[in-house]
């Protein structure tokens, strides 16, 4: 028998993640059903996209429909967790771009609210979830390519674009800081391959190299975890150059006792064309692994998690716990001078 369908609505237009997380959920066969957004400009931008759906006059029209079962959201960062928070005391599930969260209160009450009605609060790790390399090297670890991980790596640079910004990307309170924003990702990486389900900040710092005129902008972040199962070294920075092909020479390296594995995202620098490289080294030879085809399960396992009342997308705990550590790096972070 086919299984009943999810049918889900977007609130919050402001970070074109949207597109990718109503894109996933439509490939895993959900029904898109109707959005609200308050700027026209992205209303505008959004919706010829998408002419199933159909246009909400508010906010509430939504929360308040019973047939909607997922609300996704990519609104200014620090409305996210209001908004997901309402939104499971509603009784639906909710789906948020990263950062889920910028501040640890808003996250203690969002793990209150979600113990209380059961419904699913998802981070749309988009570098984990949404690359086909990274999928493939959760396979591969999993199956014991490279022995047991004891270390991740992640370097998450990325093009600033200052002109193309909004006034939020430039306000602390607004965008969460380097750490809380670009580094989630980083930190659910570090969790998933390490295996952690307990973790602490060792040490973390950020800084503002580059442009003094935004004075609540960090341009550079870095960080070291620990956790029960290995440890962590992050980078983040707003510095890619703009001789490179794409937003970012996004990087992964997974250190195990039986070997190691690189992944080169979004580019090979002076290498192959394209995406999603894998580089496994282990006590037999170099492989090099093109995971362009690589199927995306996280839409699909989102879905059946919503039917089932299941974690196979990813358990609660990890989702909470990779944004409480990038806000806990956030807040302790030490700021470095200038250069």
């Amino acid at each position: 028998m086919a299984q009943p369908t999810i049918r889900f609505s977007v609130i919050g237009l402001n970070h074109p993640h949207i597109y990718g997380q109503v894109n996933l959920l439509l490939r895993a066969g959900a029904e898109f059903v109707v959005f609200y957004a308050k700027e026209p400009e992205l209303i505008a931008q959004f919706a010829p996209n998408y002419p199933q759906a159909r246009q909400a006059q508010s906010m509430e029209a939504i929360l308040e429909d019973p047939s909607i079962h997922l609300i996704i959201s990519a609104a200014i960062p620090c409305e996210r967790a209001p908004l997901g928070i309402r939104v499971m005391r509603y009784g639906k599930d909710f789906m948020s771009d990263k950062p889920g969260f910028t501040t640890l209160e808003q996250l203690k009450e969002a793990r209150k609210v979600q113990a209380e009605t059961g419904r699913i609060y998802s981070i749309c790790f988009s570098e984990r979830f949404e690359n086909r390399a990274t999928v493939k090297a959760g396979e591969l670890v999993k199956a014991g390519a490279i022995g047991k991980v004891v270390q991740t790596v992640g370097l998450g640079p990325h093009r600033i674009r200052l002109t193309e910004r909004p006034d939020w990307f430039f306000r602390r309170q607004q965008y969460g800081g380097i750490i809380t924003d670009i580094a989630s990702h980083q930190f659910d990486q570090f969790l998933f391959f390490t295996n952690s389900t307990e973790a602490e900040v060792v040490a973390s710092h950020t800084a503002n190299y580059k442009y003094p005129q935004y004075p609540e902008l960090e341009d550079f972040g870095e960080v070291l975890v620990r956790g029960n199962c290995g440890s962590g070294y992050i980078r983040v920075d707003w510095y890619t150059p703009n001789g490179l092909n794409t937003w970012g020479d996004g990087r992964l390296t997974i250190l195990g006792t039986e070997g190691y594995i690189e992944l080169r995202k979004y580019c090979d620098v002076a290498g192959r064309p394209g995406e999603n490289h894998l580089f496994l080294v282990d006590h037999k030879e170099i492989r090099y692994l093109d995971c362009n085809a690589v199927d995306l399960p996280y839409g699909r396992d989102l879905l059946n998690d919503i039917l089932h009342r299941t974690e196979t997308a990813m358990s609660q705990h990890h989702c909470f716990l990779a944004s409480e550590l990038a806000l806990q790096a956030q807040l302790q972070a030490q700021r470095l001078g200038n250069l």
